[in-house]
């Protein structure tokens, strides 16, 4: 991501911050590349283990053009999918954390790399997001795959977003 879609993105994450301007400012100067941001505002994030988390990527990349942002961390051990705000408080299933209101998360700065998390699918500005159900269903479909051995599902590995 370059230009002016990093610099969207950029401004679409720091909107949250209590003081976006000093948020982004830091950010731009941080040398891990990474900020502190409140979840529940303008997104929520479901935190997948990784086993669950590339299976459902790509099945969710199968059924939409493009989910919305998705962070994983270096060891691959878990992947965060940023949904509308609410959807934590509101989430049911088992074996997914979740970062809502009054909780915050690491986030790497858009276009760089960062000491211990990557962007899978970046954030492009607009303010998408994946949609919860989508997510749900793809969840299911990637647990399914795995419970009788698929894999992911297609036999295609992980995923290209990578």
């Amino acid at each position: 991501m370059t230009g002016s879609g990093a610099n969207n993105a950029v401004e679409w994450l720091t909107s949250v911050a209590p003081d976006p301007g000093a948020c982004r400012w830091e950010w731009e100067r941080n040398p891990l590349g990474v900020a502190l941001l409140p979840a529940g505002r303008l997104w929520d994030v479901l935190i997948l283990p990784g086993a669950l988390g590339y299976p459902t990527l790509d099945v969710l990349t199968r059924l939409v053009d493009r989910p919305g942002p998705v962070l994983a961390d270096f060891g691959d051990s878990r992947m965060g999918f940023f949904v509308p705000p609410g959807t934590v408080a509101r989430w049911l299933g088992t074996g997914v954390r979740g970062a809502g209101s009054g909780t915050w998360i690491v986030v790497p700065y858009p276009g760089r790399a960062s000491g211990g998390l990557r962007w899978l699918i970046p954030p492009d500005g607009s303010g998408a997001l994946s949609d919860a159900s989508l997510l749900e269903l793809a969840m299911h479909e990637a647990a399914a795959n795995l419970a009788a051995g698929n894999g992911d599902g297609d036999g295609g590995g992980r995923s290209g977003a990578v």
